[in-house]
């Protein structure tokens, strides 16, 4: 969410960097509401003194005999309170429409962010490892022969309708492992603490993560009133929410592995074949919390963290800053990571790595204390994939990929399939 004072200082400013995410000029309708709500705030302050004073002056009137000025007094006393009022009710209104406009605006580029209309813009600042050179056709990570017994759609499809998948056997555990695995080393080498958070939230968690009003067409939603969440960004992110931290805290650092939910409005067509786009799907999510200089430092530690699981899966992958046209709502700057699927002969998003700065902080009230004293400031918060499970276990089946449809897995896992490290054509993990 955005402060109404900066851009009431810099309102070419916030222009010009709409501009560059191709949104026209909003300032002076956000101006203009900003000026009507405080002009009715300051008439109803205005008006209320006037009262005030009026009320003072109704008992002289009446001690004096002067029934005219008593009579007139009280009229005035009367107008007021209606004025009051009408206009308190007028400052109501229009903050509430300002604060709807500047929710449904989204955040403001970094200097730093390439321009740019879609993906094809985006820019390349990373790259780690080679694709294997193959001597037979690769297939997507479905037509495997030995994942096969393992993946079931037909019967997800039974249960729940399209984009579910039904995982048994060898592919499950292969599942399973990889969630064990990110878990355990992003809180024993890369320092971040464990949670396990709820999966249903309600609308304030939502609004605090910039989930809503955007992308509520994008989520589930019970008859309940609960949300189901996209990711557990939205429950790490909003457990600070309200809080005045204390600065010696920072950063938080946080990791979730849970279920997530998205409706995938929209998304007709696209990837409908396989695991890749799922309704519901597994995750492990990292969040940080940290002091406002230190969080563009902690985007590139993040965006580590998450290549760091690939590097020791042993997983082909770019890295890429999105352009301005490619950004998603709430982030100021966006490193996307790209893992190599053979499959598909193309690199396809493993993770998003992403800083909001103070965008979320501002719509949840999340503030740390200044350890040299003053007034409490925004923290900013980050959030990345590390990583999506079910993308990592396309990218581990597709790259181990043999002739004979057997599945050679990354020696990473070992510790947690019991040392097994080959997925056979039947669908055995020997």
């Amino acid at each position: 969410m955005h402060d109404i004072r900066q851009i009431r200082d810099n309102p070419a400013v916030f222009d010009a960097a709409l501009a560059r995410r191709g949104l026209e000029p909003m300032s002076s309708d956000l101006l203009a509401l900003d000026s009507a709500r405080r002009d009715a705030v300051t008439g109803s302050e205005t008006a209320l003194a006037e009262r005030n004073a009026a009320s003072k002056q109704v008992g002289a009137a009446k001690a004096s005999g002067d029934e005219a000025e008593f009579e007139r007094l009280r009229a005035l006393v009367a107008d007021k309170k209606d004025e009051i009022a009408r206009l308190e009710e007028e400052a109501r209104t229009t903050d509430a429409a300002l604060r709807d406009r500047l929710l449904e605006i989204p955040n403001l580029p970094y200097d730093d962010v390439p321009d740019g209309m879609d993906e094809t813009d985006n820019v390349e600042i990373n790259r780690w490892g080679e694709p294997r050179v193959l001597d037979f056709t690769p297939v997507e990570h479905f037509d495997i022969a030995g994942v096969r017994p393992g993946m079931d759609f037909e019967t997800a499809a039974k249960l729940s309708g399209a984009r579910f998948v039904v995982l048994r056997g060898a592919v499950a555990r292969i599942h399973r492992a990889l969630a064990q695995f990110m878990l355990d080393t992003h809180t024993e080498e890369n320092g971040l603490v464990e949670h396990m958070t709820p999966v249903l939230v309600r609308d304030a968690a939502m609004l605090g993560t910039d989930k809503l009003p955007k992308f509520g067409d994008d989520s589930f939603l019970t008859r309940e009133g609960y949300w189901l969440i996209p990711t557990s960004e939205v429950t790490l992110t909003y457990s600070v929410a309200g809080d005045i931290l204390d600065e010696a805290a920072l950063p938080l650092r946080m990791v979730a592995h849970t279920l997530c939910f998205r409706s995938e409005a929209g998304s007709a067509g696209r990837d409908t074949s396989g695991m890749l786009r799922q309704h519901q799907f597994e995750k492990v999510e990292m969040v940080s919390v940290t002091h406002p200089d230190e969080s563009r430092a902690e985007l590139d530690r993040m965006t580590r963290c998450a290549e760091g699981i690939l590097e020791k899966l042993g997983l082909p992958y770019r890295t890429v800053v999105l352009c301005t046209g490619d950004m998603g709502f709430g982030a100021r700057r966006t490193n996307d990571i790209e893992v190599w699927l053979p499959g598909q002969n193309m690199y396809r998003e493993i993770s998003s790595c992403s800083t909001t700065a103070d965008f979320q902080a501002r719509r949840m009230n999340a503030r740390f204390k200044p350890a040299a004293g003053g007034k409490p400031e925004f923290v900013h918060t980050l959030n990345g994939s590390g990583l999506a499970v079910g993308r990592c276990l396309i990218a581990v089946l597709e790259n181990g990929q043999q002739a004979d449809g057997s599945v050679v897995l990354p020696k990473a896992l070992a510790p947690w399939l019991g040392g097994k490290l080959t997925l056979t054509a039947e669908g055995v993990l020997v």
